[in-house]
């Protein structure tokens, strides 16, 4: 049964999944492991490409796109970003998914935690 990503959730915690089995390395998996590991990443790929519609591509034309490309870089989940920046996760949530407009605090995080672009978090916010 083909894998499939129902939610961004589910895809950043599928992203996290991809990362810990690549960190064990190739030799330590079981064949059982590379064939999920296969199918998580063009699932994950399919879900960015058709849902997420990050394209790797181009420049991200917001904040939130920017953060999305930052968090799969840094192998973040937004849960991770807002620990490492001291705000909620609905926070970080809400302002990704657009529901709410970044405070300065925010955009410092992001420009400290995922060393973003002071001209771009200014331009887009």
């Amino acid at each position: 049964m083909p894998y499939n990503i129902q939610s961004k959730k589910h895809y950043h915690e599928t992203m996290v999944k991809i990362y810990e089995m690549m960190n064990k390395g190739e030799q330590v998996l079981s064949q059982e492991d590379l064939v999920l590991l296969s199918d998580m990443t063009k699932a994950a790929e399919k879900f960015e490409d058709e849902i997420m519609k990050i394209s790797f591509r181009t420049e991200p034309k917001s904040i939130s796109e920017w953060v999305n490309r930052a968090l799969f870089e840094h192998k973040m989940t937004q849960s991770t970003l807002a620990e490492a920046m001291g705000v909620t996760k609905s926070k970080v949530s809400e302002i990704l998914a657009g529901k709410r407009k970044p405070d300065v605090s925010f955009l410092k995080g992001l420009y400290k935690i995922l060393d973003a672009d002071p001209q771009f978090l200014l331009e887009h916010a």
